[in-house]
């Protein structure tokens, strides 16, 4: 058994990572709810427009640049990810997600996009990282996301990618993140059933509605998908915060019975030696 002071160091080592995890929490916590009623906000306004978008890429013209599937070569893939850890899976699940979608890729090129730090670090090692962006998250604004949606874009209409798909993990709810996996470029159309089902009267001309409508649900698409992934970092921090000051709690009161029954052996023993000292004295 370890001795008194080991044990008392120990008991004050667990009740400081208590408070720094519990702090943590919190901080989680408050973040979260901001982040959270910005994606329910903004979640049936995106899922509108590119279910329009959708619609209406069915039945444009497929010279269409955004509309037309190429022979995938060249794969880029999104990876949004956090820029800090102590999150549980949240990043491990993403980074494992990019690395099956590169698998997958037989013939032809994968590179990554990288939007996190964590993301970034484990890709780099092994696959090839052709662009990062670790700020966007210090100020997520649509103005800094609308700059890096207009780089996704440009780089498929000059050919640099055939195929451009976002990997993320979608906010459910604070302890639940799904990862998900969606086609940034070229735009999927509804099939031909479903869209006999929808009429538009179109004003403008059909053709000046789509080139105006798509750069901007790209770039909505891409601003819910960095809205999704943080708040479920925080969703994701704040649950892990939370199992880590329940272990250290147990374990800290596991510490504190061990020290008292520590304690009460050494008193016996003292008070033991005394009587045994007292008695011999007797003798």
């Amino acid at each position: 058994m370890a001795n008194l002071k080991e044990i008392r160091n120990r008991i004050s080592s667990v009740s400081s990572t208590m408070k720094i995890t519990s702090a943590m929490k919190m901080v989680s916590a408050a973040k979260l709810k901001k982040a959270q009623d910005a994606i329910v906000a903004m979640r049936p306004y995106s899922n509108k427009l590119t279910g329009i978008l959708q619609d209406l890429s069915s039945s444009i013209d497929s010279d269409n640049i955004f509309i037309q599937n190429r022979e995938t070569n060249k794969k880029l893939i999104v990876c949004i990810t956090s820029n800090r850890g102590l999150c549980g899976g949240f990043n491990s699940n993403i980074i494992k997600e990019c690395i099956g979608l590169a698998k997958k890729q037989n013939n032809g090129e994968t590179t990554f996009f990288c939007l996190g730090k964590k993301g970034d670090d484990i890709l780099s090692k092994k696959h090839s990282v052709v662009l990062t962006n670790n700020e966007i998250f210090d100020n997520l604004s649509f103005e800094n996301v609308k700059e890096i949606a207009d780089v996704l874009i440009k780089k498929f209409v000059e050919q640099e990618f055939d195929t451009i798909q976002i990997v993320y993990n979608r906010f459910k709810n604070a302890g639940t993140q799904i990862v998900m996996n969606e086609q940034f470029l070229p735009i999927l159309s509804v099939d031909d059933q479903q869209e006999n089902n929808q009429h538009y009267i179109f004003e403008p001309s059909k053709s000046e509605i789509v080139n105006e409508l798509i750069p901007k649900s790209l770039r909505t698409q891409l601003f819910k998908a960095l809205r999704d992934s943080y708040a479920s970092e925080h969703g994701a921090r704040m649950t892990a915060m939370h199992k880590a000051t329940d272990n250290a709690t147990e374990l800290r009161d596991q510490l504190k019975l061990t020290y008292n029954k520590a304690r009460q052996a050494a008193i016996t023993n003292e008070i033991l030696e005394i009587v045994g000292g007292a008695e011999a004295l007797n003798n």
